[in-house]
């Protein structure tokens, strides 16, 4: 790496975090064998290491400094800079210090590509290779993808081509994906009225989990493995619709702390929950306005995603934006191995509440506008006109004058862990939810255990469940069950064979310890949480229910 610098010190600092992925990295853990010398002469300059993330260089004149150092390259995700004999994934924030206060810097990268293999990137290139960045944002929002790349036929949507290179892609219709993919990006580019790019680059790492969106491109770990099979293709085009619409929702509509990013610190907020949360949304709701699913799948699309929600303890304890905000230390789908989840992913509840908010709209105006109309705000108003995010206030604002009447109760659930009223919301579009507990035959204890090598160990407790009450942990072995060995069997029995107000003594071991519990069976109260259409809906819950199931759009009924 080279640089002009003044004399005296200058600082160079790696990021301790990509944006798109919000958690804390170890990317100044990689890099190693780091000097510091004069570009021309090659005469060694004083340096050291100032903190985790920063390389103080001492030079007694201004001048051109070469900064060399490796970087650890082990793990294959999108998140993190890999190398193997096959592939190379140049994942930018984890490869790329930058002089303090200089991320405004243009910057131009040479990569010695090896014989046989390709790069992809979403970077301009110049005719001799070289990869072109106007600053830095623009350099760590541009991964590369290098190796014998298998690229898949281009498509072009308004005259803008998009590309679709992979490393070991699997068996399966390549045409078809990206036909498949041609229609979503029609249907999200309809929607917005807009393609802010000049070309866009999905790049398929390898098989795996995850994906990161960036400006015009997007990096994916990918297998088209089962393709044909509509469950497989269902997730798979749902997940890269994701991917794909974030080049709008999080790239250019935002959250205005999601830019400039702090590289050192993270950048927190409270909004995730419409940037990953109405993505979500929207990726269902692309895939079925390209015909690409049936308006029953997306209604179990979302329904699926109710009953997960509300199967949960988090929605007791957190909201969505304390869980926005708590991202970076409860991850993005919340803490697990608490002994009672007490925590709620924006990824479940975000595309519920952009369910509510789009009905809410639709009601409220008669079907005239949607929340189709608020994203389209968002990206003209802060994008392109204001060229920045938005505050919390402000989408509030912005969502409140698109429906025209105020929305208190909504952003109440935003805010509070008050319970979705699904009926009152989902029933604008002749929808209805069972709410109703139904009580479960036979006897309840709240625990789920699984029996291995000769012992029936715990692994779930439901809180406040007879079990919870009595004090019997995740993790606790049954010994006996009324004075008789613990099996498989035993413990299904109580649930079939047991009523509620039933005695259970049990002897458990746990940490060393034997001990003995008592508890009282319980009655299990169970909500199906069950979605349905209403058989005599109002003209104008029809007239929604078609609008948002697409029946008209463009290619839905293909």
């Amino acid at each position: 790496m080279t640089c002009r610098i003044e004399a005296g010190y200058t600082d160079f600092k790696i990021p301790v975090w990509m944006p798109g992925y919000y958690q804390l990295m170890d990317y100044p853990e990689n890099i190693e064998q780091f000097t510091a010398s004069v570009y021309t002469t090659t005469d060694s300059l004083r340096w050291e290491r100032a903190d985790r993330q920063t390389w103080r260089v001492y030079a007694n004149a201004p001048g051109t400094v070469l900064l060399q150092y490796k970087v650890k390259a082990t793990r294959q995700f999108v998140a993190s800079a890999f190398l193997n004999g096959k592939q190379a994934f140049l994942a930018p924030t984890a490869l790329y210090l930058y002089r303090q206060d200089h991320l405004q810097d243009p910057v131009a990268v040479q990569i010695d590509v090896p014989k046989g293999w390709q790069a992809a990137t979403g970077l301009d290139s110049l005719p001799d290779g070289t990869l072109t960045a106007g600053d830095f944002d623009q350099l760590y929002d541009s991964p590369v993808l290098l190796g014998q790349l298998e690229s898949f036929p281009a498509f072009f949507v308004r005259g803008v081509p998009h590309y679709f290179l992979a490393i070991d892609p699997g068996n399966f219709d390549r045409g078809a994906l990206m036909s498949d993919l041609q229609g979503i990006v029609e249907a999200a580019v309809e929607m917005m009225g807009d393609i802010p790019y000049k070309k866009y680059v999905f790049l398929g790492i390898g098989p795996g989990m995850g994906g990161i969106e960036h400006m015009n491109s997007t990096a994916v770990s990918f297998s088209g493995d089962g393709y044909e099979k509509p469950a497989v293709r269902n997730r798979m085009l749902g997940f890269l619709a994701h991917e794909y619409f974030h080049h709008f929702n999080v790239k250019r509509i935002r959250p205005v702390e999601l830019g400039p990013f702090d590289y050192g610190k993270g950048s927190r907020t409270s909004q995730l929950w419409i940037s990953e949360g109405i993505t979500v949304y929207y990726n269902e709701i692309l895939l079925r306005r390209a015909g690409l699913i049936s308006a029953d799948d997306l209604l179990e699309s979302f329904a699926g995603m109710l009953r997960n929600y509300e199967n949960g303890t988090g929605k007791l304890f957190q909201s969505v934006a304390q869980a926005s905000f708590d991202t970076w230390s409860d991850g993005p789908f919340g803490r697990t191995g608490d002994l009672i989840n007490k925590t709620i992913s924006y990824y479940e509840k975000g595309p519920l509440l952009a369910w509510m908010l789009d009905l809410k709209i639709r009601h409220a105006t008669n079907n005239k506008k949607s929340l189709d109309d608020l994203m389209r705000r968002l990206y003209q108003e802060y994008y392109k006109g204001k060229h920045r995010g938005f505050t919390d206030t402000e989408f509030r604002q912005a969502a409140e004058q698109i429906a025209g009447v105020p929305l208190d109760e909504f952003f109440g659930y935003v805010y509070t862990v008050a319970p979705l009223n699904y009926n009152r919301y989902l029933g604008y579009s002749a929808l209805a939810v069972d709410t109703a507990a139904v009580v479960v035959p036979g006897a309840w204890t709240g625990m789920k255990a699984q029996f291995r090598r000769d012992s029936v160990r715990v692994t779930q407790v439901a809180w406040e469940s007879p079990a919870w009450q009595a004090g019997i942990l995740p993790g606790t072995v049954i010994l006996q069950v009324n004075g008789t060995t613990a099996t498989a069997n035993t413990m299904d029995s109580i649930r079939t064979s047991g009523r509620a107000g039933d005695i259970i003594r049990l002897e458990t071991f746990r940490e060393g310890k034997a001990g003995q519990r008592a508890l009282i069976a319980g009655s299990e109260m169970k909500i199906s949480w069950k979605v349905t259409k209403l058989k005599h809906p109002g003209a104008l819950q029809q007239k929604i229910w078609n609008s948002w199931v697409a029946e008209d759009s463009f290619r839905a009924g293909r």
